[in-house]
């Protein structure tokens, strides 16, 4: 099978070489100049695994406007913000019969992506898998291999022959694929999941590990996770675990196969980035007021990441400005 990742970051570039190493054919796209240029410098990506074994694994990138490839099937793995304008610059080379593959974080996404390809053409999912992105050109994937696993899910809830084949690939390449036929419960899974771990780790600069320590950690995980079930409920979401089932996934991810890893928004925070906040802990927000319930406290954990956003540009913006005098004194 053929595939091309469009956003080759920690992600996609996981996701994309593992495939590979399994026997798929897979090309690589990307919008951000220092990653492409990098892989082009280097002649490939470095990996370490666990921040061992660092080495270089050779592959080609392309930037969205060159590409013209046409695989089976399409992996996105960009950032919520940036997926509008990504699908823009991709748009010339998406043709009717490709498939469409995303397990990004937040909603948003596959609403972008239904304006480029049919409903039956895409699928959709959740990544429980973690991985860093060191700099341009240098990824860590996090775990030994074939840790971690996902769920997927047709956007029609109709599995075809195509994503029966599709899920085959994944499950040779480790990533130990489920496929449901409950779409929206499926992809909220993972928000509630990411509002609880990506936005506590990030307010507070620890790894999961630190976090599932603390003797607070599971009223407050469960605190959060019933006011996003309230409000995915209210919106007639059957969700595919129970609260409980939920509070298990968060403890076992957190203390057993993730507990040195930092976020992928602590990671944004800490690059100076903006992160995806909106996209979860706001999402439920929104979903919520839909039907008159407020969650509060994803509303409140929103805000904080907010103003934790602001004080970082605060930092960057002194830290450029004392760089600029030294340069000039």
């Amino acid at each position: 099978m053929k595939f091309t990742v469009v956003g080759s970051g920690a992600m996609g570039l996981r996701y994309g070489l593992l495939l590979r190493d399994a026997g798929n054919e897979v090309d690589f796209v990307d919008p951000w100049k220092p990653q492409v240029e990098a892989v082009r410098r280097q002649g490939g990506v470095y990996v370490s695994r666990d921040g061992q074994g660092r080495h270089l694994v050779k592959m080609t990138m392309q930037y969205p406007e060159d590409y013209q490839g046409d695989p089976d099937c399409y992996i996105f793995f960009t950032k919520q913000m940036q997926l509008a304008g990504v699908l823009e610059r991709c748009a010339h080379f998406f043709k009717p019969h490709q498939y469409a593959m995303t397990c990004m974080n937040g909603m948003g996404h596959v609403d972008k992506l239904l304006n480029y390809f049919k409903p039956d053409k895409v699928l959709a999912g959740t990544a429980l898998v973690a991985t860093v992105l060191n700099g341009p050109g240098d990824v860590d994937f996090i775990g030994k291999r074939g840790a971690g696993t996902m769920n997927l899910a047709n956007y029609t809830e109709k599995p075809d022959e195509f994503t029966h084949q599709v899920v085959d690939e994944l499950d040779k390449a480790q990533f130990h694929p489920n496929l449901t036929t409950n779409f929206r419960g499926t992809l909220l899974a993972k928000v509630v999941f990411n509002s609880v771990v990506n936005t506590l780790c990030t307010m507070f600069e620890m790894t999961m590990g630190e976090f599932a320590d603390y003797e607070g950690f599971e009223e407050m995980s469960l605190q959060l996770i019933d006011e996003a079930y309230d409000a995915c409920e209210r919106d007639g979401v059957k969700m595919i675990n129970s609260r409980q089932e939920e509070l298990e996934s968060v403890k076992y991810v957190s203390r057993v196969a993730n507990p040195l890893h930092y976020p992928s928004m602590y990671q944004d925070m800490h690059n100076y980035r903006k992160t995806e906040v909106d996209y979860i802990n706001g999402y439920l927000v929104k979903l919520g007021q839909k039907h008159g319930y407020d969650a509060k406290t994803h509303r409140f954990l929103t805000h904080e990441v907010h103003l934790a956003e602001i004080k970082k540009q605060k930092e960057l913006a002194a830290s450029t400005k004392k760089t600029l005098t030294a340069q000039t004194a």
